[in-house]
């Protein structure tokens, strides 16, 4: 069976992204702890690491990077208020980029044909989620390994999404259930750090409506 390598945050979109491929592939996950607030994901993502059978799931300390965002982002800095809806404050600054680079590494040596990450085509607000960047993106990485690629000491790699492939929020989270059931609301996407989903920042609100969309009945505690 070919392999994978997923960047797998412990969201809605990552774990359904593996639960879409799980069938095609041999999956290695790599989760990022960057020095975001909301580090209940991380929680999130060793849950569904075991859940789901991963053949390797690795957790990648780089939370220097805070140091190196300071207060670029809502995400990364304690100072700045997280919106209700998209504002650019909360894109940080090429992280789909930096856990790429990374996830594509791991991906070479293991000879993996495929990197993923889970951007969906509701992501069209976030630079490095759109297909044209991960495009731009996966010719690079092919190039600096060309010579390894065509003494086939390496597998060229393909940098797939569900944006990519045409796929919304909503058709992950039917795909997820398939896979996962109702333990699908066990999934982190709040970006505050507390005991339950806040219910008013920017993610949560992308997940109830994403729910709505699907026709699935949001089991999801909330704050608010």
């Amino acid at each position: 069976m070919k392999k994978a390598v997923i960047v797998f945050s412990g969201g809605i979109d990552s774990v359904c992204a593996v639960s879409y491929l799980k069938s095609k592939y041999e999956l290695y996950c790599i989760t990022f702890s960057y020095g975001q607030k909301a580090n209940s994901e991380i929680a999130a993502a060793k849950a569904f690491a075991k859940k789901l059978g991963l053949k390797q799931h690795k957790i990648i300390d780089i939370g220097f990077m805070k140091n190196l965002y300071g207060n670029s982002n809502v995400l990364t800095s304690s100072k700045r208020k997280i919106p209700s809806k998209f504002d650019y404050s909360i894109v940080v600054p090429i992280r789909n980029a930096v856990f790429l680079s990374i996830a594509s590494a791991w991906a070479f040596t293991l000879n993996a044909s495929l990197v993923v990450y889970g951007a969906h085509t509701g992501d069209k607000h976030y630079p490095d989620c759109r297909p044209n960047f991960a495009k731009k993106l996966e010719s690079a990485f092919n190039q600096g390994e060309i010579d390894g690629i065509k003494s086939k000491l390496r597998k060229n790699i393909e940098i797939w999404s569900p944006y990519r492939a045409g796929l919304a929020k909503s058709d992950l989270l039917k795909a997820g259930m398939k896979v996962l059931g109702s333990s699908i609301f066990k999934t982190w996407s709040c970006y505050s750090n507390k005991k339950y989903h806040c219910g008013v920042c920017e993610s949560c609100n992308n997940r109830k409506i994403a729910f709505a969309k699907a026709g699935i009945t949001d089991k999801t505690k909330y704050l608010n």
